[in-house]
């Protein structure tokens, strides 16, 4: 019983426990294509550049995100090298921050102890464990936005304490050099509603401080004003074109339904949110939320955001990632309750209860057990792309241990010990995502990580010669070879910084298919990466030597001699 009690310290939930699953794990998966390796390759830019103002990628322009992450990013690639442990340093450090900021408030809000239960919720939560090892913006963006709703809360809440104002819009300016605008709108206007439903309006003007203003255009406007005066389209691009028009139109092809993020949300809570079913009590409408106006903060923090995602044009899962630290507020608090007492579900409770746990453990078993299954019927043509390995059935064995025991373990500890429930819930969800890593790295890396093919590129093209990357780009090759490989076709995200580049460089590295063709009929050699069977048949129809020197099914390595079929 006792054993139980101590794991509920601090050192373990703020610290051990997220040292493990967010900072320790983070090498495990190689980077993952597009995003992570294109900000990896922004940050490699920089360093090796030295251009810190205007991020580039593969020698283009690159305005569409504001450079804070490839910032840090930058720092940690000097600091621990140019690999994916230091790439994705930044999003965990980002993620383990939440944690702890979410001990902080519900300490707040309510006690240590609340804060101890809701900073684990946060911590076994999917969404934000797979979001906290990914190199990309938006586990670093939640973090100050939080941080700085956080602070403002306080600012308000706290007298002649103005410093907390300063660090409120220092946060704010963190925030917009992280991922733009949206870093200053949602801590602004998510404590603005809420003065307002608090009745509270009268303090709207609090929020307005002239050294905090000047506190943020002291960090956000240097980096403005330079980019502005390297790139003349800088302000139309970034403010117009990457803001207003991204959120009002759907330029960017990411429009979704309305509801588009819920099942995300709900998702998002995996696997503890099955187990909340048990520990909701009909008592806990009063008793497990927080005071009247520290409820309207979550409340507002939560559906703001929500409703505002909703309702733009361009949509990504990522995009949700805040509203789950007010969730594990609120869910961490009902679990502390519940775990105090101990009472056991009853009637249609219960049976409701345990069915959701089978139906939880019984899809996680069918997710590791199918791709098996299905990996005779992979055909990337029709969408289904299984590639794992031998070692799958190893990989799988602690998924599918920790699946079990969630069924029954927590509850028949709790009935031995009368403790014990929480925490027994709490590590096994921890093992059980930890334990997702491997069968994810191998199901994904094969097909969506160009680190499978670093040895065969390093191996079979010669020092001096261009590799090419035949409609596809995976920032990747460059990023793990240290190479520059010219693009044919798949331009993407790259077309507004290709058109700026000198006209002999964009001709040397960047190909229209037909110019492709042309190039190899100038050239006695071509090496050539390119991915799946399609693209390869595309290119066997249309020229007699084409040697494969390396494929793993998915990337096909290629030499190519310039005598085309008669």
């Amino acid at each position: 019983m006792r054993a139980f009690k101590d794991m509920m310290k601090k050192r373990y939930i703020l610290f051990l426990i997220p040292f493990i699953l967010y900072i320790a794990l983070l090498g495990v998966m190689p980077q993952m294509e597009p995003d992570e390796a294109r900000y990896s390759l922004i940050a490699s830019a920089m360093n090796e550049t030295g251009n810190y103002v205007t991020p580039h990628i593969k020698n283009t322009i690159y305005l569409e995100k504001p450079p804070m992450v490839p910032w840090v990013t930058a720092v940690f690639f000097k600091l621990f090298g140019e690999n994916d442990f230091s790439a994705r340093l930044f999003a965990g450090l980002c993620a383990w921050g939440c944690i702890l900021l979410t001990f902080f408030i519900g300490r707040h809000f309510r006690d240590e102890k609340t804060g101890l239960y809701a900073a684990a919720v946060l911590t076994i939560s999917i969404f934000p464990f797979i979001l906290g090892r990914i190199n990309i913006l938006d586990m670093p963006l939640t973090f100050f936005v939080c941080l700085s709703i956080w602070l403002g809360y306080l600012s308000l809440s706290t007298e002649k304490k103005q410093y907390l104002f300063w660090l409120f819009y220092l946060t704010c300016a963190l925030a917009f050099l992280t991922k733009g605008i949206i870093g200053i709108v949602f801590p602004f206007a998510i404590l603005l509603i809420w003065l307002i439903w608090t009745g509270r309006w009268r303090e709207i003007l609090k929020l307005i401080s002239p050294v905090g203003i000047v506190i943020f255009l002291m960090v956000a406007c240097p980096w403005i004003y330079l980019a502005q005066k390297e790139n003349s389209d800088f302000l139309w691009f970034f403010f117009v074109r990457e803001h207003f028009l991204r959120f009002t139109t759907q330029m960017h092809g990411k429009a979704e339904p309305f509801y588009y993020f819920l099942p995300f949300i709900i998702g998002g809570t995996f696997p503890w949110s099955v187990y909340l079913i048990g520990a909701w009590q009909g008592k806990n409408k009063t008793t497990s939320l927080f005071q009247k106006d520290e409820n309207k903060l979550l409340v507002v923090w939560f559906l703001f955001i929500f409703l505002f995602y909703s309702a733009s044009s361009s949509k990504l899962v990522t995009y949700i990632a805040p509203l789950f630290l007010p969730i594990a507020l609120f869910a961490g608090q009902i679990f502390r309750i519940y775990d105090e007492e101990l009472t056991e579900p009853s009637g249609k409770r219960k049976i409701f209860y345990r069915l959701a746990l089978y139906i939880q453990s019984f899809l996680i078993l069918v997710a590791v057990l199918l791709p098996p299954i299905l990996k005779p019927y992979s055909d990337d043509a029709k969408g289904l792309v299984v590639m794992i390995s031998g070692q799958w059935w190893l990989y799988i064995l602690p998924v599918v241990l920790v699946a079990i025991l969630m069924i029954f373990l927590p509850d028949w500890i709790a009935r031995k010990a009368r403790s014990g429930w929480f925490v027994t819930m709490y590590l096994l969800s921890g093992v059980l995502l930890a334990g997702t890593l491997l069968p994810i790295t191998d199901f994904l890396s094969p097909y969506r990580s160009s680190l499978v093919a670093r040895d065969a590129i390093a191996r079979y093209v010669p020092a001096g010669h261009l590799l090419y990357q035949y409609r596809i780009n995976f920032y990747g090759i460059d990023f793990y070879n240290k190479i520059r490989t010219p693009v044919v076709e798949d331009f993407g995200e790259l077309a507004d910084g290709i058109i700026k580049m000198p006209e002999m460089e964009m001709k040397k590295y960047f190909f229209s298919v037909q110019g492709f063709h042309e190039k190899v009929e100038q050239e006695k050699e071509i090496y050539c990466i390119t991915q799946f069977p399609e693209k390869l048949k595309q290119l066997q129809s249309r020229y007699a030597h084409v040697d494969v020197l390396w494929e793993n099914g998915a990337f096909y390595l290629l030499h190519i001699r310039n005598k085309t079929k008669d």
